[in-house]
């Protein structure tokens, strides 16, 4: 009996292996087809002579939810389901979402509304920190997103790409972890495949999630594309300060070394070291109390019921996931000049569709 329940099992692996549809890599032609589908949200970036998908139909579109988050649901001719989550709107409420960009611990619990408190895990690592704006749309969207997952699985469909640009694309990266975990604990069937394109993403959390992360995609199941002439993914502001690195380090100890030395040294040292070390620290409180707890006692109007959780202390924004890099040239400036009035020029769908014409995509026909 246990042989035979052996050989079933291995059955079903072989077939859940089989039936996976989705390569590991960075897939250009892949990536290009995503932007299409990712272009048609209506966001702030829409424009409706960029080219339509060709090989993908749109199955869902969902209401508009949190801070005014939404996501589509898409599924290609060989059954590979997409996942695009819209970037930021032109509501001000969308731009709350950006600048709500105090950290949170990757994971925990937050009450989101008064009929919904959002339980989740994005990361394994307790030091592990994350948008707390871009995690309140992972919450909304997960919850309508999952039953959609589940529909499809019963009907054989196992693979889905994620797509998110510029805020969805932080989104995204946030998104994927927290399918990840889902599957980690039981919450979601270990059969299901995603793999995750952030598109024109700022930063969504700390070293220590973006080395979570990257740690369960790193054989090519995530990747952060960026053109290397735009602002939005140098964001959030980042802030490092001697208490966001590791426990091992060399700044603990500062103190018993300063001890050791005569004491003019010492008050001197001393003093050079605190002008050094407390500057960063402070400012990083002010980002908390301006961008984090200012905001988020506000934010109420939006999200009636929302209680703001206890903050994670630390503003290390850096960039999660696999890069990949578009670098513009001189052609590419003639069509997008650097002018100080054009502050979205590198940002827009246009400029990525450009730069990756120079990996011999054919370009369809774009108004650049």
């Amino acid at each position: 009996m246990r042989f035979i329940l052996f050989i079933l099992l291995n059955i079903s692996f072989i077939n859940d292996c089989l039936g996976q549809k989705l390569n590991p890599g960075f897939d250009s032609l892949e990536y290009f087809e995503l932007l299409k589908i990712s272009a048609q949200q209506g966001d702030s970036l829409y424009n409706p002579d960029l080219p339509f998908p060709k090989k993908h139909n749109r199955l869902y579109r969902s209401p508009v939810m949190g801070l005014d988050n939404r996501w589509e649901l898409w599924l290609s001719e060989d059954s590979i389901g997409v996942i695009s989550i819209r970037g930021t709107t032109t509501n001000q409420i969308s731009w709350v979402e950006n600048f709500f960009c105090a950290m949170v611990p990757a994971t925990g619990e937050v009450k989101l509304s008064d009929d919904f408190t959002f339980k989740y895990q994005l990361a394994e690592d307790k030091d592990a920190a994350v948008h707390i704006g871009w995690l309140t749309a992972v919450g909304f969207l997960g919850r309508d997103m999952l039953p959609k997952i589940d529909s499809l699985r019963s009907e054989g469909i196992k693979d889905f790409l994620i797509i998110g640009h510029s805020q969805g694309g932080s989104v995204a990266i946030l998104l994927a972890a927290y399918l990840e975990h889902l599957q980690r604990n039981g919450d979601l069937s270990s059969s299901l495949k995603f793999k995750t394109y952030s598109s024109a993403g700022p930063k969504p959390g700390n070293l220590y999630f973006a080395y979570d992360f990257e740690a369960f995609t790193q054989n090519g199941w995530a990747f952060n594309v960026v053109n290397t002439a735009d602002w939005v993914p140098e964001g959030p502001f980042s802030i490092q300060t001697t208490e966001d690195y590791n426990a091992s380090n060399p700044f603990k100890l500062v103190d018993r070394g300063l001890k050791q030395l005569p004491f003019k040294q010492r008050v001197v040292l001393s003093t050079i070291y605190k002008n050094l070390e407390n500057p960063p620290k402070k400012a990083n409180k002010r980002y908390q109390k301006y961008l984090g707890n200012m905001i988020g006692n506000n934010i109420q109007k939006a999200l009636p019921g929302f209680e703001m959780p206890e903050l994670y202390n630390s503003n290390n924004y850096v960039r999660t996931g696999s890069q990949v890099i578009l670098r513009p040239n001189d052609e590419y400036y003639k069509k997008f000049p650097e002018t100080a009035d054009e502050i979205w020029n590198h940002h827009m769908f246009e400029a990525y569709f450009y730069l990756l014409n120079g990996t011999d995509i054919p370009m369809d026909k774009i108004k650049l």
